[in-house]
């Protein structure tokens, strides 16, 4: 868990590569490989960690509207990807709820297995971005399902099985490749056609996840909709470098308004930064994209060559030399 903003693609020239694979565990490697034994269970005795993990469950509980498992429809059958080690299964089946939890961790969903552990204060050094200290409220004791399984090879799981899903800081990590074989738009889409399959009709989905640039955003909105799912992200706190949460909340029904932040701001779409509004509409199956600038009638024109070079430094890092006031100025015919 980290903080973060945001950022537009001219605001990452200047970051520094160590203080991102600081922050952000995803620059590290896989997920199997970070979360070991030990980062396991540190990640599980935090008491910091466990309230933020708590928090974001509740906040994606909410945006599922799910029925009350005490009603006649009784429990949700709700699949957790990412579960790690339990917390927000536990939340779960705090409930009331049947949950069942997927994770490419073997070490979390050991954790996960092993006896309650009550959380501790010395893990300072995990940020996850809340503004504030979060309450110690243990570990629930509630237990699902568990399986070793990487969510960005499909889920292994029959039709129509589940009534909803979430998943709490997870489907960033399939924006990244680890191998050559590990292509991000390929898992991404892999991904949400087997949760569109495993759903049941009416069912929801939420995923709470932290994008590193806009342009992740808006991949993981265009795959969703590109299997046919209907929704958006709702970004609570979107003015907050450390409160912001990102949730992609997706249904089957195209007519049902989307929901609000917890600020109260409508939905609208994702300009690329933080000023661009605190959700990406998805809608008839497509998300909107944004036209990539062409070559002017006298050559390159300077908003091409910028973006040009913003695409070279994705690839290349900080080799690319920085945009000033003479970028793409026209050179005189002669010095």
């Amino acid at each position: 868990q980290y903080s973060f903003d945001i950022p537009s693609p001219s605001d990452q020239n200047g970051t520094s590569d160590a203080l991102d694979m600081a922050s952000r565990p995803e620059l590290t490697g896989a997920a199997d490989v970070f979360y070991n034994e030990k980062e396991a269970k540190k990640y599980h005795t935090s008491s910091r960690m466990v309230g933020i993990q708590h928090e974001i469950t509740r906040r994606a509980i909410e945006l599922l509207c799910l029925p009350e498992p005490s009603g006649d429809e009784g429990p949700s059958v709700v699949l957790d990807v990412g579960c790690g080690s339990g917390l927000s299964g536990g939340v779960l089946g705090k409930m009331g709820h049947v949950w069942v939890g997927c994770d490419v961790s073997r070490d979390m969903l050991d954790v996960a297995n092993g006896p309650p552990v009550g959380g501790n204060d010395d893990d300072d050094e995990m940020d996850d971005g809340s503004e504030d200290g979060s309450e110690d409220e243990g570990v629930d004791t509630s237990r699902g399902d568990l399986l070793h399984h990487d969510m960005g090879t499909g889920l292994p799981f029959a039709p129509a099985s589940f009534d909803a899903c979430i998943s709490i800081s997870a489907v960033q990590w399939l924006c990244y490749s680890n191998s050559s074989q590990q292509v991000p738009r390929r898992r991404l889409i892999r991904f949400f056609s087997s949760l569109y399959r495993v759903l049941r009709r009416g069912g929801r989905a939420v995923l709470q996840f932290y994008p590193e640039t806009a342009e992740q955003a808006v991949l993981i909105s265009e795959c969703a909709a590109s299997v046919g799912f209907a929704g958006g992200v709702v970004v609570d706190y979107p003015n907050s470098t450390k409160a912001k949460k990102h949730y992609l909340v997706l249904s089957f029904d195209r007519k049902r308004a989307p929901p609000r932040g917890l600020d109260g701001t409508e939905t609208g779409l994702l300009a690329g930064g933080p000023s661009g509004g605190n959700t990406v509409r998805v809608e008839k199956g497509r998300a909107k994209k944004k036209k990539p600038f062409k070559k002017g009638k006298n050559g390159k024109t300077k908003d091409w060559i910028v973006q040009k070079k913003g695409m070279q430094r994705k690839k290349e890092g900080s080799n690319i030399r920085p945009d000033t006031k003479y970028t793409g100025r026209k050179r005189p015919t002669r010095f």
